[in-house]
């Protein structure tokens, strides 16, 4: 193996084992005053009377919100299920995999997700959150909220995704749900829940649990050349299946005490899964013969994750205004075990000889704890609303990682133990104490709002004996305008200033050898978070009685963004590639010395790279929603759902101009509902597409393309207490295909002198569920 293999494999699963998905916490919702007295009745959830559309929402800054039975006759599994159906939401991950949610295409970490409008942990290097590990079965609705407010967190700088948790509060009644999924290759794998609420003692209490079966077997081929159009080098083929289960509980409180209300919520779920994939590498374009065979490599990752959360909240009458305590704690642990072999075969030799037989166990231990605490103060200012308050957080983040590497020469043979390991450990921990104050009001047909928030955080990072802290503070502005001017149409405009923060991979101190081709890379601790001023524009209609058509124009202008830029240190493959330069050059000319005739001069062609705040950009798009009935045209048991959203955005980096990596070009959904009510049943489909999105990061360019993705359902309704619904997705079989442009250094990428060009295409197959509901 390379020189420091070891070390960069440690170092780099270290610093993903750091930033793993920390699943979420379930915080109490706010139980607004004026909520309605008679809750909403489970058994809606189960048979459906009408087709749900799109909410109208009376908030003032811009909110799309969507209950639950906008999704539910497609029977989501996932809270990723059910926002692919939602505007300008598109994703870039494996197919059927819906996990890191990007808001008008922008990464993940540009997009905040919040658990009942309160901030969650994040899933990822880039804080991002993996909206896949909620399961659909929990949530009451889903609110896309497209500009900040100063009572919410400020890392929003593409928006918010508000996932709205079922209350004990909200709902009465009770139902079970069973069923089970079939995928492409045959495998079954069950799903099954229930969910109950009703009064207890003084208070009401909401109960459910859920158990879902999860699996996704994908084939992958990989082909790789020379450079676009040049001489083929080699062929991957590859099959990658993820099975599993993942467990999930929760439990919500509500009473009335005194003047105001107790709410205490808490929320359990488990993850098992293992991830097997199988390679098989070829110097031939087409032949599967051991003749031409490379290499084989088998990687099993066994995963065990466990989250948890409590949080409690009360609200009550204080000093003529609306007093409110949230305390929250979150916790979340991960065990990840995953072993790597591969026998490689010389292709120097025809056929190729058994050369080396290699294994990595890498085992990752993660603790992630996180406590918040909110306080806020509502009271009338004269004709106005005044609200005030702070948000405090104090998190941390342990990780133990230890990896072995074993090999054998001897073909046949089996590997060594992995009994040596080294070991690193590392922790993370954030302070952040955020004050506000928001004026809100009404003169007519006008709603106004505006806040200031000022965000101030302290970060500690250590890993093994090296440390490093920084502290910054960023004042937040926001405005929103709502002008009725009719009683069906509308007019918004907010205004606001948001921030990314940077990633915990960039910050920490540790470098990265060969991290970008033959380039290093080493965290930059004092960093600062990237700064966007935003401004939306948009106008909404009412149809009718339940239709709504919407259209909005954003622009997001991003300072301080954080670029990859040179140290000017040479990287650890430089030096090594000198060092081997000069001896041979001393075995050919012994005696000789650096100023003897031909001496080799160190001039290094990959360097150390860092990130710092050198970048600007700019994001900016045109978004439409329509969800109505046909009523005008004599269809009002048929309803119509289009969505559409064309992105765009500008970055100059080291390389020229291009967009914000991966940000899709477009995305869009068109579907429709047929409810047939004198036979009790309803059928539809929903058609899904996202345009191609583009990445160029240091010595690596990708292209992705994805093929649409289509969904159908049939329902059939027994009574009021009973439905049965079949789904199938990925009906068009839909492909993700890959372009990858790789370089050694920046000098060859802007010479376009390729290391490498690979082409890789992912499909899996159609996916069928058959779902009973019944409630009782």
């Amino acid at each position: 193996m390379k020189r420091n293999v070891l070390a960069a494999t440690m170092s780099r699963a270290l610093w993903c084992a750091l930033v793993a998905p920390v699943g979420f916490s379930a915080f109490a919702a706010e139980a607004p005053a004026d909520a309605s007295p008679d809750p909403k009745q489970l058994d809606s959830v189960v048979v459906q009377a009408d087709i749900a559309y799109r909410n109208r929402t009376d908030a003032v800054a811009p909110v799309l919100s969507y209950d639950l039975e906008y999704f539910q006759r497609f029977e989501p599994l996932t809270v990723g299920d059910m926002l692919k159906r939602v505007p300008s939401v598109a994703f870039v991950s494996d197919v059927l995999e819906y996990d890191g949610a990007q808001l008008r295409g922008l990464d993940p970490g540009y997009t905040q997700i919040l658990i009942n409008g309160k901030k969650v942990p994040g899933a990822g290097n880039d804080r991002s959150f993996f909206v896949d590990r909620i399961p659909a079965e929990l949530v009451e609705r889903i609110e896309i909220v497209r500009s900040t407010s100063a009572n919410r967190s400020g890392d929003a700088v593409a928006g918010a995704l508000n996932i709205v948790l079922r209350d004990a509060y909200e709902f009465d009644g009770k139902y079970v749900r069973l069923g089970a999924l079939r995928f492409d290759d045959g495998e079954v794998k069950p799903t099954y829940g229930a969910v109950a609420s009703g009064a207890v003692g003084e208070g009401r209490l909401l109960g459910g649990f859920n158990v879902q079966g999860r699996y996704n077997p994908k084939n992958k081929r990989s082909d790789r050349f020379e450079e676009p159009g040049g001489d083929f080098v080699d062929r991957e083929d590859q099959a990658d299946t993820r099975d599993g289960d993942d467990y999930s509980a929760n439990l919500s409180y509500t009473r009335d005490v005194g003047t105001g209300r107790l709410s205490v919520d808490g929320f359990y779920v488990r993850t098992d899964r293992t991830e097997t994939e199988h390679s098989l590498e070829y110097n031939d374009p087409t032949s599967t013969s051991r003749n031409n065979l490379l290499s084989v490599t088998d990687q099993v990752k066994k995963i065990k994750q466990d989250n948890w959360s409590l949080g409690v909240e009360y609200a009550f009458d204080m000093a003529g205004g609306r007093t409110e305590f949230d305390l929250d704690y979150a916790r979340f642990d991960d065990d990840t075990r995953s072993t790597e072999e591969q026998d490689s075969f010389d292709d120097e030799e025809t056929p190729p000889e058994f050369d080396e037989r290699e294994g990595t166990r890498t085992l990752t231990d993660t603790r992630d704890s996180e406590g918040t605490f909110k306080l806020t103060h509502r009271r009338g200012v004269g004709g106005a609303m005044f609200e005030f308050g702070v948000d405090f957080m104090d998190k941390r983040r342990e990780t133990t990682l230890q990896v072995s590497e074993v090999s054998t020469d001897e073909e046949g043979d089996a590997l060594p133990p992995y009994e040596e390991f080294d070991r690193n450990d590392s922790r993370i921990d954030e302070t952040r104490v955020d004050p506000y104050l928001m004026f809100s009001g009404t003169a007519g047909a006008l709603a106004w709002e505006a806040g200031l928030r000022y965000e101030s955080t302290d970060v500690d990072v250590a890993f093994d004996d090296d440390s490093a802290s920084n502290d910054y503070s960023t004042l937040l502005p926001s405005a929103h305008l709502k002008w009725d001017f009719t009683s069906a149409d509308r007019l918004l405009l907010s205004l606001g200033r948001t921030v990314r923060r940077p990633n915990f991979d960039q910050i920490l101190p540790l470098t990265l050898e060969e991290e970008f081709g033959d380039n290093d890379f080493t965290g930059n601790p004092t960093l600062d978070p990237e700064r966007a001023w935003g401004v939306d524009f948009g106008y909404e209609r009412r149809l009718g009685a339940r239709g709504v058509f919407g259209v909005n124009v954003f622009y997001r202008d991003v300072k301080d963004l954080i670029e990859i830029v040179n140290t000017g240190e040479p990287s650890a493959t430089a030096l090594d590639d000198f060092e081997d330069e000069v001896e041979e050059f001393l075995d050919e000319n012994p005696g000789a010395t650096p100023t003897t005739p031909g001496y080799p001069q160190f001039d290094p062609d990959s360097f150390v790279y860092t990130a710092r705040n050198v970048g600007d950009g700019s994001v900016y798009g045109i978004e439409f929603d329509l969800s109505t009935p046909l009523t005008a045209l004599g269809l009002p048991d048929t309803g119509l759902f289009v969505n559409y959203s064309w992105l765009d955005s500008n970055v100059d980096d080291a390389f020229g101009e291009r967009r914000f990596n991966n940000q899709a070009k477009y995305v869009y959904n068109v579907g429709f509902i047929q409810d047939l009510r004198d036979w009790g049943m309803s059928f539809g489909a929903s058609y899904r597409r996202q345009g191609d999105a583009y990445s160029r990061m240091l010595a690596e360019e990708v292209s992705t393309h994805y093929d649409g993705d289509l969904e159908v359902f049939v329902e059939k309704r027994f009574g009021d207490r009973m439905s049965l619904r079949l789904t199938g997705s990925n009906l068009l079989d839909a492909h993700k295909d890959e372009a990858f442009h790789k370089f050694d250094n920046a000098a060859d990428q802007l010479d376009r002198d390729y290391d490498e060009f690979e082409l890789e295409t992912e499909n899996s197959g159609p996916v069928y569920q058959l779902i009973m509901r019944y409630s009782f």
